[in-house]
């Protein structure tokens, strides 16, 4: 998750918090009210979908207090989820190519989030191979141009994200969209497990600044994502698969984990858009693996 102050920058995150940023809105209202208006807020702060302003948001567009939202995290991955996967559904019953509805599952994912974690990961390439020194890097990152690595890490994440669902169109037809939504859900709030291990790597930064879930509200959004993502496997007969990415996804978040505190000595929010990117990617692969394992549908 590359965090981003829907407010001033809906395409971007990057770490410009001041000192004059007001703490997210803290609204008068009922349970259920307050609830809507937490998951409408994360909704706005992921994607860039249209969410109704509630009659008693004040700031509809204030960061949210992921303290107390986590819960939404999963939720609005699924959204997003389910818009990429009806673009795929729509364009494999119009009978295109599997590759074509992959490209625009993928294409549709990345353009209802303005490119919010693929700006990050390329953010974060060059910023971690393209400077020498901790300081030099995090000023590559907040530098809104792309560069070689960037670039390079960008054009990777898409080819292996299309060519994975293909693979996955190719097998087991329109069922591979119920697996989009659920990596979709799992891989945001898995992307905030950095939060809990590294400090800030900017003191000022908006990553910073932002109120991000501890570890008992992290949890509970973890396991309602993955609860999403074994529903969606168990439709595919995929719960295996699920399970082997899990695993392999502790050796890529425990490396993830390792280049950014060697790098740059913490977390930003460039890191954490690259975390949800590498889960996706993780994810996929393992899933396009276990059906050329076992065949066509």
């Amino acid at each position: 998750m590359a965090l981003r102050d829907p407010a001033t920058d809906p395409t971007r995150m990057h770490e410009s918090m001041s000192t004059e940023t007001p703490p997210p809105a803290q609204e008068t209202t009922g349970p259920a009210l307050s609830l809507a208006g937490d998951f409408l807020k994360v909704l706005r702060f992921y994607s860039r979908l249209p969410a109704p302003r509630l009659a008693f948001e004040t700031e509809p567009h204030a960061l949210p207090d992921f303290t107390r939202a986590a819960w939404a995290i999963p939720l609005v991955g699924a959204v997003i989820g389910a818009a990429g996967a009806g673009i795929g559904l729509l364009t494999y019953l119009a009978g295109l190519s599997t590759l074509i509805a992959a490209v625009l599952t993928v294409a549709t994912l990345v353009v209802v989030t303005g490119a919010f974690h693929e700006d990050g990961l390329a953010d974060t390439c060059d910023g971690l191979w393209g400077g020498a020194t901790p300081e030099r890097r995090l000023e590559i990152m907040k530098d809104s141009r792309i560069g070689t690595f960037g670039a390079a890490g960008l054009t990777l994440s898409l080819a292996l994200r299309v060519f994975a669902l293909t693979e996955m169109f190719r097998l087991i037809g329109p069922y591979a969209l119920l697996l989009v939504v659920g990596i979709a859900a799992a891989s945001r709030p898995l992307a905030l497990i950095p939060v809990l291990i590294l400090p800030p790597a900017r003191a000022e930064g908006l990553a910073a600044g932002v109120p991000l879930p501890g570890s008992a509200a992290l949890a509970i959004s973890i396991g309602l994502g993955l609860a999403i993502l074994a529903a969606s496997a168990w439709r595919n007969d995929m719960l295996a698969p699920a399970a082997t990415g899990l695993i392999a996804l502790i050796g890529v978040m425990a490396a993830l984990v390792r280049i950014a505190d060697r790098k740059i000595g913490g977390y930003t929010g460039d890191i954490l858009g690259a975390t949800q990117q590498a889960v996706e990617i993780t994810l996929l692969l393992t899933f396009s693996a276990a059906v050329n394992w076992t065949g066509p549908v």
